[in-house]
């Protein structure tokens, strides 16, 4: 199956880039992430994990 595949895309002109361009952007997502998990304000990360203990009563005034 594989051969198969590899048999096609060598026939395709300018597919090299395609890998080249997948690995970029799955570096920068995961740079930028990283960035924003060490820049976040500690009080912000507290709130967010705080929200799945609140009560069925808070959830409920929401919706």
């Amino acid at each position: 199956m594989l051969k198969f595949i590899k048999g096609h895309m060598e026939n395709i002109e300018g597919i090299e880039i395609y890998p080249m361009i997948s690995l970029l952007i799955f570096f920068f997502f995961f740079a930028a992430l990283f960035w924003w998990v060490f820049t976040a304000k500690k009080e912000h990360i507290k709130e967010v994990s705080e929200i799945p203990f609140e009560s069925e009563n808070e959830n409920e005034l929401i919706l």
